[in-house]
This record gives structure tokens, C-alpha cells and sequence, in this order.
């Protein structure tokens, strides 16, 4: 992957002449090299940035608000996954989406509340959390960054990570949330995600059930759903995925209507 990345910058660099060019890729190498060997507490820095960059601009429900109520209910207690503090916020759109972020900020998109029942929520929820959990997230992060670096041969980036642009923080951000994990990483969320259910008195099933729910809907002729909810519909393991989680809870007991 490193060599891969530095490659591709003095490709760039063989093809251009200017000095304002050699100016952009000699910041692009800088930036590179940083994001090969950024710190934990630097990724946590733009994590935190890009978060608020986010926060700032969606429309957060308000703390007197139906949804953000019902997920404080739902979370009470939820106070950190595998040592990483949790804080939940809801924002106020018609996308259907949640996701949550390395350093523990979970997103809950207030359509997504309207179509799943309460433990249904919690199922995805805990799916998310179990990305970050188990460092899926961070990696996803780690990776977009180093993507935006190799970008920055061609672009005009500073030399450091501080001081980002809002727009830039925001494109690291969204692709890093929507980045696609392997099959294996998918299965160890869904894992962590029964479990974390479990452990906090919830019916595991439920998360098997927002996923065909989901996968259902993605497939109707309702174009609302079909088009926000394709991803689902197009997983091509998310069949197994959902039987998967129908045995382990079986085993363990529950009811799976």
C-alpha cells in the first residue's frame, strides 16, 4: 500500500513541470509520509474535528425532541464500547443511515428511528458500535487519510494535519463512514453487536430483524426505500449474515419469529 501511494505521486510528478505542480506534490509527499505514520492521538484530533465539522452542519434534534428522548431511553447506560467513551446524537433528516466514529460518537438519522421498533434500532446501533469496538473504524479512517494525502499531490493541502478545512474534514469524514468493510470485519461487527445487546439486557434477534427489514424494504417498488436502502439489497452476503445471527440467537435461546 505504501509503495503503491508513492508511486502514484511520482508518476504525477514525471508528468508535470510546473513549479507551482512540484510545489502541490512535493506538500503531497509531506502529507503522505504523515499519514503513513500518523499518531493515534492525530487521528483522534481530525476524528474529533470532523465530527463537529458534521455536527455543525446537520440539523441535531434538540434534547426536548421525540427522537433524541427515545435514544437517551435507549442507550441509558450505554456508556462506552471496549474502553471508547459512547455519545449519541440524532440528526433531523429523511436519509435512512446511522453510523458512529472511532472515537466513540454515534450518529442516529431520525428516519432510520421511524422505520425500526426500539430493539430494532439497538440492533444497528450495536452493529456500528461494534466497528469502532473493534477498530474497524479507525482503520477506515486511517485509510482516508491516507487516500486525501495521495489526492493532495494534485491539490493544495498544507503541510500538517492541523487546520483542515471544513469542506475537507467533511470529504474525509464521509467517506471514511461509508467506506465498505470486508465480509470478515462485517461478521465480527454483527458479533460484537449481538453480544453488546446481550450484555445490556436486549434481545439480540432484533438486530437480525432491522437488517431483513431493511433488506425488504430495499427491495419493494416503494422508491423511497429502494433507492435509500440499496446498499442492502445488493450486499452479496447479507442473506448469511442474517442467518447467522437467527442461529446464534436460537442456540442461545431466543425467539426468532
Amino acid at each position: 500500500m505504501k509503495r503503491t501511494i508513492f508511486i502514484l505521486i511520482l508518476s504525477l510528478a514525471l508528468t508535470t513541470g510546473s513549479a507551482q505542480d512540484w510545489g502541490r506534490i512535493i506538500s503531497g509527499i509531506i502529507k503522505a509520509g504523515k499519514a503513513l505514520s500518523i499518531s493515534d492521538e492525530e487521528l483522534a484530533n481530525v476524528v474529533r474535528e470532523s465530527v463537529d465539522a458534521m455536527d455543525r452542519s446537520n440539523n441535531i434534534c434538540p434534547e426536548s425532541s421525540r427522537y433524541t428522548k427515545r435514544l437517551r431511553r435507549l442507550t441509558q447506560g450505554m456508556d462506552d464500547a471496549d474502553g471508547i467513551p459512547l455519545n449519541f446524537e440524532v440528526y433531523k433528516t429523511n436519509e435512512l443511515n446511522a453510523f458512529a466514529c472511532p472515537d466513540g460518537s454515534v450518529r442516529v438519522f431520525s428516519a432510520l428511528m421511524d422505520l425500526l421498533s426500539d430493539e430494532e434500532l439497538l440492533g444497528v446501533i450495536g452493529h456500528e458500535i461494534g466497528h469502532v469496538a473493534l477498530r474497524h473504524s479507525k482503520k477506515a479512517w486511517r485509510e482516508e487519510l491516507l487516500r486525501s494525502a495521495a489526492s493532495d499531490a494534485i491539490g493544495a493541502f498544507s503541510d500538517t494535519w492541523a487546520g483542515l478545512s471544513e469542506s475537507t474534514l467533511g470529504n474525509i469524514a464521509g467517506a471514511a463512514i461509508s467506506a465498505k468493510h470486508s465480509r470478515v470485519q462485517e461478521n465480527q461487527a454483527d458479533s460484537y453487536g449481538y453480544e453488546f445487546l446481550k450484555e445490556n439486557g436486549r434481545n439480540p434477534w432484533a438486530m437480525g430483524l432491522a437488517f431483513r427489514k431493511m433488506k425488504k424494504l430495499s427491495e419493494s417498488d416503494e422508491p423511497k426505500y429502494s433507492k435509500l436502502l440499496q446498499p442492502f439489497s445488493t450486499h452479496p452476503d447479507f442473506d448469511e449474515r442474517i442467518e447467522r445471527i437467527r442461529e446464534m440467537a436460537e442456540r442461545d435461546g431466543y425467539q426468532c419469529k
